[in-house]
C-alpha cells in the first residue's frame, strides 16, 4: 500500500511516500480503506520530535481518517465490511497512523459516517470536533443560555466550538483576523463576530456580556490571562488546550475571588468511551444541518510533506493563509 511515513523524527523533509506492507486486522480490529486523512498540530509535534510518543518506525503519520471498512477481524460485532466510518486519535500512544491506503483500527475508535457527508469532510471534523465537544461539555459544563467566547472562530477547533455552542443553545462571540473570516463566523452562527486586528475585543465583549463570559474557550497558543480572566463571569470557566511553551502571568486578584476556573485538557488523554458521545452528537448535528466541517486545503497523499509545511507555517508561524483544516486525500 502507499503510505506517508517517517523513519526518524525531524523536519517535514523527513516524510517519505512509498510502499509499505498492507496491515491485517487482528481480533477486535478492522481494516479501513482510507479515503482521507486530516492533519492536526499534534501531528507536527510528533513528526518533529517535540512531543515524545512511542513510535514504531516506519511510522505512518496522521491521526484522523475517514473511509470504508475492507475487512473485519475476529470478534468485531458493531461494524462490517462496506461500512463507511470515521475516527480520530490514531498515530498516538503506540497506535499506527492513517495517512495510507489502508489502516488497521481498533473497533472502539470507529464512528459511522453520515450518508451525505463526504469522507474529506468527515476526516476534517474528527479531532477538532471531538476536542471542541470535550472542552465545551465534559470540561466546561456548558449550559443552555450561557455565553461562550472563542478566538479564531474560522479555524479548525474554533469553527466547531461556534457551531456546537449554538447547537446547545448558548450565546456565542468569536473573532477572526480578516473580514471574510469574520463573515464566515457569522454564517456559522456566531451572535457576535469581531475582527481582532481592528476591534477592541475586551470592550466589545463587555458590551455583549456585561456580566462576563461563562465559558472562554481559548484556542491561542500564548493567551493573555491578564486581559482575559477579568472578562470572565463569576464562576466563569476558561478552557485551555494549546500553548505547550506558554507561561502567562495569572491575575489572581480577579481570578479566585470570583470562583473562576482554568481547565486544561488534551484530547489524546480521553478514552474511546469518552469520545463516543462527542461523535454521536457530531453525527446528529451533521444530519440536522447544524454542523459543517471546514476544509481549508486538500493535498494528495504524495504531497504529505508539503501539507506539513503548509500547516506548520500557519500553526507555528502565523502565516494566516489557512481557514479550516488541512486534509490528505488518498485515492
Amino acid at each position: 500500500m502507499r503510505a506517508a511515513y517517517i523513519e526518524e523524527t525531524g523536519t517535514p523533509d523527513a516524510i517519505k511516500v512509498g510502499d509499505l506492507p498492507t496491515p491485517q486486522p487482528g481480533p477486535g480490529q478492522v481494516l479501513v480503506r482510507v479515503r482521507a486523512a486530516a492533519l492536526n498540530p499534534i501531528d507536527l509535534y510528533i513528526r518533529s520530535g517535540l512531543v515524545a510518543m512511542p513510535l514504531a518506525f516506519p511510522y505512518v503519520i496522521a491521526s484522523d481518517f475517514a473511509g470504508t471498512i475492507d475487512k473485519v477481524g475476529e470478534g468485531v460485532k458493531s461494524h462490517r465490511a462496506g461500512d463507511r466510518v470515521w475516527g480520530s486519535n490514531q498515530g498516538l500512544l503506540g497506535r499506527p497512523g492513517v495517512a495510507s491506503e489502508y489502516a488497521v483500527v481498533d473497533e472502539e475508535w470507529l464512528h459511522p459516517t453520515p450518508a451525505l457527508l463526504p469522507d474529506v469532510d468527515a476526516a476534517a471534523m474528527a479531532m477538532v470536533g471531538i476536542t471542541a465537544h470535550l472542552g465545551l461539555f465534559r470540561t466546561g459544563k456548558l449550559q443552555k443560555g450561557e455565553t461562550v467566547y472563542v478566538p479564531g472562530g474560522s479555524g479548525g477547533v474554533g469553527s466547531m466550538v461556534v457551531q456546537m455552542a449554538k447547537a446547545a443553545g448558548a450565546r456565542v462571540a468569536t473573532s477572526a483576523g480578516h473580514p471574510d473570516r469574520v463573515e464566515l463566523c457569522r454564517k456559522l452562527g456566531a451572535d457576535l463576530a469581531l475582527d481582532y486586528k481592528t476591534d477592541d475585543i475586551p470592550a466589545r465583549l463587555r458590551e455583549f456580556a456585561p456580566d462576563g463570559i461563562d465559558v472562554w474557550y481559548e484556542t491561542q497558543r500564548d493567551p493573555n490571562l491578564e486581559v482575559t480572566v477579568p472578562l470572565l463571569r463569576k464562576r466563569g470557566r476558561m478552557i485551555l488546550m494549546a500553548g505547550r511553551a506558554a507561561k502567562p502571568p495569572l491575575p489572581l486578584g480577579s481570578f479566585y475571588p470570583r470562583d473562576c476556573s482554568l481547565l486544561g485538557f488534551a484530547v489524546f488523554n480521553s478514552t474511546a468511551e469518552e469520545q463516543r458521545p462527542c461523535a454521536f452528537d457530531m453525527n446528529r448535528w451533521i444530519e440536522e444541518g447544524r454542523l459543517k466541517p471546514l476544509v481549508g486545503r486538500a493535498f494528495p497523499l504524495e504531497a504529505a510533506a508539503e501539507a506539513h509545511r503548509f500547516l506548520e507555517a500557519n500553526t507555528l508561524h502565523a502565516a494566516g493563509s489557512l481557514t479550516g483544516k488541512v486534509v490528505l486525500t488518498v485515492d
